[in-house]
């Protein structure tokens, strides 16, 4: 399964949800792909919509994802990293009205070319990127997180 994230921004990202739609009606992508939209209005045939999902059903959808295909904010691809799955970033770009300005992009960079993450550039055809995720080994990503705690955990224990 496919899960597809635009996240809640208030602007629509119609260019990523076409842009599925027409490899699904092509055949290129046969897997059930199951899309949260949020506030971009698209209509499909192809597609299990939502606009909204509570916590619990993002949880159940990203588990169940052999892919994500997610908008690149911040939370929609760290949680895609930490439940080890292979992510494709679509960064929203302010050119398109799909965003206030291009943070998604320079995010989506940083993240590819760490190699945690493939991104799907405006200038690329999305099935060359999906047919690249079925190869594509990501460096496991790992939050800074516990490091910090160490950190802190060492500071506390020395006092």
């Amino acid at each position: 399964m496919i899960f597809v994230v635009l996240g809640t921004h208030e602007l629509p990202f119609t260019r990523l949800l076409k842009a599925v739609d027409q490899l699904v009606e092509a055949g290129t992508i046969t897997e059930q792909v199951v899309a949260q939209i949020g506030h971009t209005k698209h209509h499909s045939n192809h597609m299990q919509m939502h606009k909204f999902l509570t916590y619990d059903q993002m949880d159940q959808y990203y588990n169940q994802a052999d892919l994500i295909i997610t908008h690149a904010g911040t939370g929609s691809v760290l949680t895609g990293l930490k439940k080890g799955k292979i992510v494709i970033a679509a960064p929203r770009l302010k050119k398109y009205g799909e965003h206030n300005d291009d943070h998604q992009l320079q995010l989506a960079e940083v993240f590819e070319q760490k190699n945690h993450i493939l991104v799907w550039h405006e200038t690329e055809r999305l099935d060359r990127v999906i047919q690249e995720s079925r190869t594509f080994q990501p460096k496991p990503f790992q939050s800074g997180k516990n490091k910090l705690f160490s950190i802190l955990d060492s500071f506390i224990q020395h006092k």
